[in-house]
């Protein structure tokens, strides 16, 4: 499904003072040993400070955010959501820089939907607090942040990924109105941002998965395949936090007892919703919590049953396709399991690579390279369904 043409809006825009004129001044690189040791006090994130080399860039980015949240405050969209709204572009002059707003309505309905509030998102991207960077294992050249209380992940995106992205938008926003419950990652907003004359970067903004971030134990990232999938984990008794591959997994369960049809279930519906858009290399995020004694058993007969949708639907096969569970009243319960003795934080990301021209001669040539090796490169139905028999394997 093509986008709708954009509509493209320009306005200038007041960006808030506090620690937006720290975005126009240069700020001296300390070096690798530098970053090395901040990555190791912070626990594999690090602040992203006034001497950091991106530090300029992420007020730019706080700045930005800031004005354009403001823009759905004081504007917030009524009605009933309409192609336009898919198609909006509102870039923001700021002094130095401008930053584009993509979809700009489509993004703050999914918010309200999601019961976010337009305050506390832009309390938490705006200049309240520097962000953080996090050094993922990840082989793309993408950066990555995290908002200052890790509610929010932003990740740089190229052009293309951007485009699939805004493309499939609309379906996206039905599918979670359909499944409300999915695994998918929530997308709450794309941008750009041109530095002076610059060329356009993009980033996405998401709702963190590992939230709450207290606890966590370990850290996943699983596409179900093998090859370039293994991290060295960090020694023992190092604070520094990795997120694990496929191959560090090997040998452990997710015990999930009387959820765990629910788990493959939604795998199955958010799999092949991602294969009707001829998407891949898509990644299932885990991480691990271990339950305290008086949290284990609570709600465990709660949890897993089917709800009925706040819409009134009727019929058992509409409630079947609704695939709904009562959460737990935790943050971000969205991605949330309890297991028996842990918690486990789920989500599907990376939902913008599609297996184009591009994709498919990346096919042949790893087959060549590794004859009788599973990769990621592989069409979106094998992908979706080689995915789902990796949680089912790993499931008990």
């Amino acid at each position: 499904m093509a986008a709708p043409s954009p509509g493209p809006r320009e306005v200038l825009a007041l960006s808030p003072e506090a620690g937006c004129r720290a975005a126009t001044s240069s700020s001296g690189r300390r070096g690798l040993l530098w970053r090395l040791r901040d990555k190791q006090s912070r626990l594999g994130l690090f602040e992203v400070g006034p001497e950091h080399e991106l530090h300029p860039l992420t007020c730019m980015i706080q700045a930005g955010l800031w004005a354009a949240t403001q823009v759905s405050m004081d504007h917030p969209p009524t009605g009933l959501p309409a192609e336009e709204d898919f198609a909006e572009v509102l870039t923001q002059v700021h002094e130095g820089f401008e930053l584009g707003t993509l979809a700009g309505p489509a993004f703050a309905r999914l918010r309200r939907s999601l019961g976010l509030a337009e305050e506390d998102y832009q309390a938490a991207l705006g200049p309240g607090g520097p962000y953080l960077q996090f050094l993922s294992t990840s082989k793309s050249k993408a950066s990555f942040f995290l908002s200052h209380d890790q509610r929010f992940f932003l990740k740089t995106q190229r052009r293309r990924e951007v485009r699939a992205l805004l493309a499939h938008l609309p379906r996206y926003v039905q599918h979670l109105q359909r499944h409300p419950h999915s695994l998918l990652a929530r997308l709450l907003g794309v941008h750009s941002l041109r530095v002076a004359q610059g060329k356009k970067k993009y980033f996405i903004i998401m709702q963190n998965v590992f939230y709450p971030t207290g606890r966590i134990s370990e850290r996943y990232d699983i596409k179900g395949c093998e090859v370039s999938r293994w991290v060295e984990p960090a020694p023992e008794g190092s604070p520094l936090v990795l997120v694990l591959k496929d191959l560090n997994f090997r040998d452990k369960t997710i015990n999930l007892g009387p959820q765990r049809s629910w788990l493959l279930r939604q795998m199955e519906l958010d799999t092949a919703f991602l294969r009707e858009l001829n998407v891949l290399d898509y990644s299932l995020l885990m991480a691990f919590q271990h339950l305290h004694a008086d949290e284990r058993g609570l709600g465990s007969s709660l949890i897993f049953r089917t709800a009925r949708s706040m819409q009134g639907v009727q019929s058992p096969e509409e409630l079947e396709a609704q695939n709904r569970r009562l959460l737990p009243d935790a943050p971000n319960a969205l991605h949330i399991l309890d297991g028996p003795e842990q918690r486990y934080f789920l989500g599907l990301v990376d939902l913008a690579t599609v297996y184009g021209l591009r994709k498919r001669l990346e096919h042949l040539w790893k087959a060549l390279c590794y004859p009788g090796r599973t990769f990621s490169t592989v069409s979106p139905a094998r992908y979706a369904r080689r995915l789902c028999q990796w949680v089912e394997a790993h499931t008990e």
